[in-house]
């Protein structure tokens, strides 16, 4: 029988035989067009994660009124920004455990387990009926449910070149569409025995736990997803390459046909380390992942401050909206996210590059933001279409910064490693993202108390702080700091 290392050696075998990656890898020579079905697998799961981050927002003011754990008003900001921090604090501790294990057994298994998390405790979390059980759901689904990282990597290596900047769009698209769907589904479906009475009554079990329907629904959608990806292919090669030239081993090893002796396997596993190890020297990646990691700091305080914002009475400078409100103006947002992502985003890439769309991103959502305060001086008509085509904006912005971002990162390293990279971004951006809620929430809270005082009254304090923090990652796209991969311009 012939060696299958050898015969690679010499060139005579390219693909093996049981390898899903290589499958995926003849796939990818025989159709040179976008990949459909992968993308919309990517897309289904990114949305089932990505609806239970933001869906509590809308209601989690009154979520926490209900509690009765704020001694006044003016301190649920506090309480809430707590139990919006607990999901990402939880995904820090475990980001970089579930890109490591993406990479060493497989994306598909981290998927599937993810989304099992998905369903179990956003529905507990729905059934919460105090502070502490609301925190412990939410930050156990933020420790279990590892899919953002192994999924890019899934984007990145299911897409011929030319479309990766379409499937890190079609992430990104599906992630913001999850963070302003699912915000919607909470403010239009929370307290519906309130909302609507002639179909729900206030002994049901909606009735009887409030904000348990939103929650429901986006469970029930995971749930479709959870049996959705049991289908889906494997990208990751299970065979390691010796290269002939350099002697050193890839991440591809033969499993079913050459198992290695003793020797090899400590070989592998020392380069395996090291590989590891070298991501952190990797500058072109650690630069991105450190600029990202600001602006999702800028992003989730936002997404934490405009709801409460927009449901804080309008003595204290809100806009005394309902939750409906809310759902309506993130269900508008939504609609027009997914249309400039899907349709004008890869054109816009392809002429300007990752790098100049993150940078333009940064730079309008300066003075758009500047506008916040004092939208809230308008009532009516005007209050309604000027705060719509701000959200759509702001959103449409943010999601092309980090689209950007994502690109950067996954051309920065070799495919045996975006499991692992795409690990430490996420626990990084989760460590940044467990401080924006909290400390949007105390910024918000604080801001309250301060309504009539001489410099940046009110909100327009909160507006200048995550201007601010804009500002600094703006100064971060550019060299020294940023350092691009090889085949991306500055």
């Amino acid at each position: 029988m012939v060696d299958n290392r050898e015969a690679l050696l010499d060139g005579k075998n390219k693909y093996f035989e049981n390898c899903p990656g290589c499958k995926i890898e003849q796939l990818k020579e025989t159709n040179s067009g976008v990949p459909f079905k992968h993308l919309f697998y990517v897309w289904v799961v990114v949305l089932a994660a990505a609806l239970p981050i933001s869906s509590l927002f809308p209601f989690l003011y009154f979520m926490i009124r209900d509690f009765h754990i704020a001694n006044k008003e003016e301190d649920i900001g506090y309480y809430a920004g707590y139990v919006g921090s607990a999901f990402m604090f939880g995904r820090a501790l475990t980001s970089i455990l579930w890109g490591m294990i993406a990479d060493r057994y497989g994306r598909k298994p981290v998927i599937v387990f993810g989304t099992f998390s998905v369903v179990t405790f956003n529905t507990l979390f729905g059934l919460s009926t105090n502070f502490w059980v609301a925190i412990s759901a939410r930050f156990l689904l933020g420790s279990l449910c590892g899919i953002l990282g192994p999924m890019r990597a899934y984007a990145s290596e299911v897409c011929h070149k030319e479309y990766q900047a379409l499937g890190m769009s079609v992430i990104s698209t599906s992630w913001g569409i999850g963070l302003v769907i699912g915000p919607a589904l909470g403010g239009f479906l929370a307290q519906p025995a309130e909302k609507f009475p002639h179909i729900f009554a206030k002994e049901s079990l909606f009735g009887r736990f409030p904000y348990f329907l939103p929650c429901f629904l986006i469970s029930l959608f995971a749930l479709g997803v959870l049996l959705i990806s049991c289908s889906l292919p494997e990208t990751l090669h299970i065979h390691k390459r010796y290269d002939k030239e350099s002697d050193e081993v890839n991440d591809e090893l033969v499993t079913s046909t050459c198992e290695p002796n003793a020797n090899e396997k400590v070989l592998i596993e020392g380069r395996h380390r090291t590989s590891q190890q070298n991501l952190l020297k990797n500058w072109p990646l650690m630069s991105s992942i450190i600029i990202y990691c600001v602006f999702q700091l800028h992003d989730m305080a936002y997404a934490e401050i405009f709801s409460l914002w927009a449901v804080s009475p309008r003595k204290n400078g809100g806009l005394s909206y309902s939750t409906t409100d809310v759902g309506e103006v993130l269900a508008i947002s939504g609609c027009g996210l997914l249309l400039f992502q899907l349709f004008l985003y890869p054109l816009i890439e392809r002429n300007l590059g990752p790098v100049m769309v993150s940078r333009i991103g940064a730079v309008l959502s300066i003075p758009l933001l500047f506008t916040y305060p004092f939208i809230a001086m308008l009532k009516g008509l005007s209050l309604m279409l000027l705060i719509d085509s701000a959200s759509v904006l702001k959103n449409v912005l943010s999601v092309s910064i980090t689209t950007g971002l994502f690109l950067l990162q996954n051309r920065a390293v070799k495919q045996e490693q975006r499991g692992t990279a795409n690990g430490i971004s996420m626990s990084a951006m989760s460590l940044f993202k467990a401080v924006g809620p909290a400390a949007g929430g105390s910024l918000f809270s604080w801001a309250q108390n301060r309504g009539n005082a001489f410099f940046l009254p009110g909100n327009q304090l909160v507006f200048f702080i995550l201007n601010i923090i804009e500002v600094i990652g703006l100064l971060m796209t550019f060299q020294p700091f940023l350092a691009a991969p090889d085949d991306t311009v500055l």
